[in-house]
Formats: C-alpha cells, sequence, structure tokens
C-alpha cells in the first residue's frame, strides 16, 4: 500500500504520517525546496520508520504540483492507495489573496494531481470554517447551507470543499477538524492559533492580581476545540475504513464550552484568576450592529483597540468570533470511530499540558531579550540624584548591564567618589555637578549633556527630598512645601522639558520617575513631600498620553520606603522594615526593561483602591496610624531625644510594609 501526502511537514500532516507509519507501505510527501530543513527535523521525530518516507520535490501552486515528469510516472507505477491533502494556509490573520492561493489553487492543483496518477481515494482535510457563521446545528451532510462567509479563511475552506466535490475523478472523503490544538498528552503545537490568542492576556492577569480576585468575563458562544493527536488518529482510521468514500466528518468535540468556561479552564491551568462573573455577549446585540461598527470605527476608538490587540497577540478578527453561533454535529464519524478507543479526551483533562507548553515554547515575550543589559548596553542614561542612595545604587546596576550612566548631584566630591567605584567596575560614566532646584542650571546642565553625548536615550529623575512634619506644624513653615516642590516636581519636570525634543526627534526615549508609595497611600505627615509627588505622577500621565505614539515610554515607579540618607533624620525608621537601596535598583531596572507604565508594591496598589471605594474607611484609618506615630523631635524644633519605636508602632510598620508613617 502507497501513500501520497501534502502538507506532511504541517502540523496536522506531522502526527498523520507517525500513525500512517505504524502501517505497512510507502509514504511519499510532498516537499517545497524551502521546507527541506523541516521535513528533515520531522525525519528525525519519525525514528528509524522515515527510511519508509520518500520525499518528493514539488510545489502546491504550480501545476501538476510541481512535480517532475519522471516522479509523476513513478507514483503512477506506485499505485497511490491514499492521497492525503492537508497542505493548506490555517491562520485568521493571514491575507485573502494568500488564503486564496494556497487553500482554493492548491487543492485545485492537488485534485488535478490525483486525478492524474489514478489514486484510489482522494481524502481532503477541511475545516469547520467551511460552515462559515451558520446559526444552528451544521450536519456533516450539510455544505450548500453554509452562511457567513465573508472572512477569507471561511470563504477559501468553503470554495476548496467545492473543488473536491466538483472536479475530483475518484472518490473522496472529507474532514472537518474543530479548531486544533496541542497534542493531549504532551501539549505540543507548532504556532499560536485559536484560543492561545487569549494566554497572554490571562498570563498578564495572572502577573497583576491574585488568583482569588473574582473577576468579570463574557460568556460567549460555544468554541469547538480538538487536540491534534485525536484528528490524526480519527484520520487515519476513517481512512481505512471499508466503505466510506463519499462522505463528510466532523472530527469535532460534541460537548463544546463556551469562550468563558473555556478560558476559565486555562485560568485555572495558568494559576491565573478567573471569571467568577460572566456575561452572555448577546445581551449587547440590542445596540443596533450598524451603531457598534460605526463607533469602532472612529479613529481614535479603532487606534485604541488595535493598541491593545497588538500588546495582548490577539488579531483583530478574532474578535468577530466571541458569538460564534455554530453546533457541530458529528454522529457519522462517531459511528465509524465506535469501538475503536479514538474518543475527544476532555479538555479538562489536559489544559493544563496545553498552557504548560505554551509557557515554555510559545510565549513570545521568551523570544525578546529581557535582560537589563539587552535594554541599556551601550545606551545614554541619564540619573539624577546618582551620587547616594537609590541613585547610586541603580547607576551601579546599570553600569554593569552596559550603560553609560550619567550621573547628575549637588556634590561634586561624592559624585567622584560614585564615578571611581563605577571605574573601578570596568564601567562608563560621566558625572555634572548642578543644583536641580535651579531651573538656569538645568537648562544649561541639559545642554552640556546633549553637546558632549549627543542624545540622551533614558532619563531616570531620582534627586528628591522628603519632609516628614505634620500639617499642624508647618503653619509658619510655607517654605517645607516651595523646596519640595521646586525638587521633586520642577527639577524633574525642568529635566524632562529639556531632554524631551531630542527624544521627541529620533522617536526613541524612556523617563522612568521616582515618586513615592505615598501617593498611593496619602500618608499622613508626608503632605509637602507627597504633594510634589503627585504633581510629578500627574504630569507623568499626561504626557504619556502625548508621546505614545512618538516612541516615547513614560513609567512610574511608586517607591516603598527605602534606607537612604534622605529617611536618616527619622529615628523611628531605625525599627520598621524598609527595602535596600539595592532592591529599589531593581525596580528601576524592571522599569526600564519592561516599559511598565507603573510600578508599585502591591500594597501600595490595595491603599489606592481602598481609598477610592472606602474613602472615608482609609480616612479614619490613616488617622488611627497618624496619632500612633508622633512628630520626630527634628520636626518639633527639638533635641533628637526620640525614643526606639514601640511595639504596636512596629507591628503596624510590618503590617504597611515599605508605607511612610
Amino acid at each position: 500500500m502507497s501513500y501520497f501526502v501534502t502538507g506532511a511537514t504541517g502540523f496536522i500532516g506531522g502526527h498523520l504520517i507517525s500513525r500512517l507509519l505504524d502501517r505497512k507501505g510507502t509514504l511519499y510527501v510532498l516537499v517545497r525546496r524551502e521546507s527541506k530543513k523541516k521535513f528533515a527535523a520531522h525525519r528525525r521525530k519519525w525514528g528509524r520508520r522515515a527510511n519508509r518516507v520518500v520525499p518528493i520535490t514539488g510545489d502546491l501552486a504550480r501545476k501538476n504540483l510541481g512535480v517532475s515528469k519522471k516522479n509523476v510516472a513513478k507514483l503512477r507505477d506506485a499505485g497511490i492507495r491514499h492521497f492525503f491533502h492537508l497542505a493548506a494556509i490555517y491562520d485568521l490573520d493571514a491575507d485573502a489573496a494568500s488564503q486564496h492561493a494556497a487553500n482554493v489553487d492548491g487543492t485545485r492543483n492537488a485534485v488535478s494531481f490525483a486525478n492524474q496518477i489514478d489514486a484510489d481515494v482522494f481524502h481532503h482535510t477541511s475545516s469547520i470554517a467551511a460552515a462559515g457563521m451558520y446559526d444552528g446545528i451544521f450536519r456533516e451532510d450539510m455544505f450548500e447551507e453554509a452562511t457567513g462567509l465573508d472572512h477569507p479563511y471561511f470563504r477559501t475552506k468553503h470554495d476548496a470543499e467545492a473543488v473536491v466535490r466538483e472536479d475530483c475523478q475518484v472518490p473522496f472523503r472529507i474532514y472537518r477538524p474543530g479548531i486544533v490544538v496541542g497534542d493531549s498528552q504532551t501539549g505540543e503545537i507548532d504556532k499560536t492559533d485559536g484560543p492561545y490568542y487569549f494566554f497572554k492576556l490571562i498570563q498578564k492577569l495572572r502577573d497583576a492580581l491574585p488568583t482569588w480576585i473574582p473577576l468579570i468575563g463574557i460568556e460567549g458562544g460555544r468554541i469547538n476545540i480538538v487536540p491534534v493527536d485525536y484528528v490524526a488518529d480519527a484520520m487515519d482510521h476513517i481512512a481505512h475504513a471499508r466503505g466510506e468514500n463519499g462522505g463528510t466528518f466532523h472530527l469535532t468535540e460534541p460537548h463544546p464550552r463556551r469562550i468563558g468556561e473555556l478560558l476559565n479552564l486555562f485560568a485555572e491551568a495558568a494559576h491565573a484568576p478567573k471569571m467568577s462573573m460572566r456575561v452572555n455577549a448577546r445581551m449587547f446585540g440590542v445596540v443596533p450592529g450598524y451603531l457598534w461598527k460605526g463607533v469602532s470605527g472612529l479613529p481614535p476608538v479603532r487606534r485604541v483597540i488595535d493598541v491593545i490587540l497588538a500588546d495582548l497577540g490577539i488579531p483583530r478578527d478574532m474578535m468577530k468570533f466571541v458569538n460564534y453561533p455554530t453546533r457541530f454535529d458529528s454522529r457519522e464519524a462517531e459511528r465509524v470511530l465506535e469501538g475503536s478507543g479514538i474518543d475527544v479526551p476532555d479538555l479538562e483533562t489536559y489544559a493544563w499540558r496545553l498552557w504548560d507548553y505554551w509557557d515554555r515554547h510559545l510565549d513570545p515575550d521568551l523570544h525578546v531579550d529581557r535582560s537589563l543589559s539587552g535594554a541599556v548596553e551601550g545606551k545614554h542614561v541619564v540619573i539624577t540624584g546618582g551620587s547616594s542612595g537609590i541613585g547610586q545604587a541603580t547607576a551601579y546596576r546599570l553600569a554593569e548591564a552596559g550603560a553609560h550612566v550619567i550621573l547628575v548631584a549637588r556634590g561634586m566630591e561624592a559624585l567622584e567618589q560614585t564615578r571611581d567605584e563605577i571605574l573601578s567596575r570596568k564601567g562608563t560614566v560621566s558625572i555634572y555637578a548642578c543644583d536641580l532646584t535651579d531651573v538656569e542650571a538645568i537648562d544649561g546642565l541639559a545642554g552640556k549633556i546633549l553637546q558632549e553625548h549627543g542624545h540622551v536615550d533614558i532619563l531616570v529623575n531620582n534627586a528628591g527630598r522628603s519632609i516628614r512634619r505634620s500639617v499642624e506644624l508647618s503653619y509658619d513653615r510655607f517654605h517645607d512645601f516651595t523646596r519640595t516642590i521646586e525638587l521633586n516636581y520642577y527639577g524633574a519636570l525642568r529635566m524632562m522639558l529639556s531632554l524631551l525634543p531630542g527624544m521627541t526627534e529620533r522617536r526613541s526615549g524612556q523617563i522612568v520617575n521616582i515618586s513615592s508609595i505615598g501617593v498611593l497611600s496619602n500618608a499622613p505627615r508626608f503632605s509637602a513631600y507627597v504633594a510634589s509627588k503627585a504633581a510629578l505622577d500627574a504630569f507623568t500621565r499626561c504626557a504619556a498620553s502625548e508621546f505614545s505614539h512618538k516612541g516615547i515610554s513614560f513609567t512610574t515607579i511608586n517607591m516603598p520606603l527605602v534606607r537612604t540618607p534622605m529617611i536618616a533624620p527619622t529615628k523611628i525608621y531605625n525599627n520598621v522594615p524598609t527595602i535596600s537601596p539595592e532592591e529599589a535598583a531593581e525596580l528601576v531596572g524592571d522599569g526600564i526593561i519592561n516599559k511598565k507604565k507603573r510600578i508599585a508594591t502591591r500594597l501600595g496598589i490595595f491603599a489606592q483602591i481602598s481609598h477610592l471605594l472606602f474613602p472615608k474607611v482609609m480616612e479614619v484609618g490613616m488617622n488611627t496610624a497618624f496619632q500612633m506615630f508622633p512628630d520626630s523631635a527634628a520636626a518639633k524644633g527639638l533635641s533628637d531625644n526620640q525614643r526606639d519605636a514601640s511595639a504596636d508602632q512596629i507591628a503596624l510598620a510590618q503590617v504597611t510594609r515599605g508605607i511612610h508613617w
């Protein structure tokens, strides 16, 4: 017995070849010249039996499949019993012309070739897409009844079937698999498709939220997915069953799940929060379709949607199938498979394998250089406040990663010490002394940096001043508010305004602003400090919206309490938990690598949400903490005779780790 297979190097084709090799006979497979390396890789998977697989050089797009006359004669003499046609484009995102060439014209060429070599049976691998968007149950004996074939993938799969039905002179069998996912035993798949498009969304939710948080999602239509091993097993068995010529077989899940349920299975596999409440998307049908189309077609709305979908790696066309209306009757396939032991496995038993394989092999972020050196090597990075604390630790970290760090601070002596340490570590560094509360000095500094280094890739606005003093003790200290805002906001703002023109011209750049967890928690006694940082946060949000399309990103880091010289005057902090400057520098590195909009601790985010949802409760709670942590002796203008923190103070500080009290 001899076989001829197109698409043998494809995902389904590779698995089918493995099944056919369990039978006797020679397998002839069509291989494009460009796919010879891929074919060789498959041969290694097939093992010793692969010597029965004979490659036939050709091309689906050419007449006679581009097979030489010599090989045509060879195949005629071989007596091809089964001709399997699997080669096609399985991609919703492919352009219409490419899909028509491969799926329709390619099928026409394959059918013509099968007629020419007198194959006994032509086995055509179609898809449930051939039914279009049929509203109801689509039976295996239905074809002309297909509706909603506007999408090129649906149209070309339907038209390819028509070619087989009309032009095939040899007996044929047609197989319509559901959406094919990875192997139910190994999880292996060769590309992201179908439900895999939503895996990045699930991953982002997992990284951002605890597992126990309930989410609201959509119920959606029923999505029919089947693992590739089932498809290969079923095709192999049905192809060799007697008396089934002319039949069409749905290789589908008899009890498909709705989108919401399906995504929850994968969320559980990923240890991500699940959609506890799911809204039936058909409810949105009360809004006329033309209105949805009109609103989504508006340029601003369309751009926002496109950016979100691109960030998640979801093709825009996927959203059309949220309310997929078609169900598939598969009784003919079930009849032929009865007693064979070949059944569609329950997704619940193998969803974790699909997730695990994607997470380890197909996650697009795996192929992106996420190292700090990949983000900063050879780049000019300006760090204000770079001679001590967070700025110094960040300078060491970025210099070691290959960045040219340009450090700015008031004191030249401290800058020189930091410079010497970086040079001893073989780093590249430049230093500039500047009072960042002096606007004119900042202008001169920026001009000098650009003149000497050409451009700045990244600006880290780290220099800052903190004052811990209650409002009641600040009635006659207006200068506390002016000096914090001069450095924390005006100084950082002037640096950005000076360097943004160059970034805009180059359409590349990043600004990292070191803010405070106090902006999220509304920390008492830090009104001057928090107000200045809140102003910086607000500017950053506004500016990010203006520069998003110009290749410039903004990152805000709501830094928790860090043990630096800035908090040294408050002795009570000697007894409360803080993070080190090195840990803070890791947060800065994370912001630069991933270009996150905001980096904050979970406690900081929780505090912000709590203030929004329960403002009065949070006010009372913060007031209680305010009374527990008194003003320091320095804030009161007294000699430093402050006692160590009490047990109650330490306990609260431990629970609210990182918050300024």
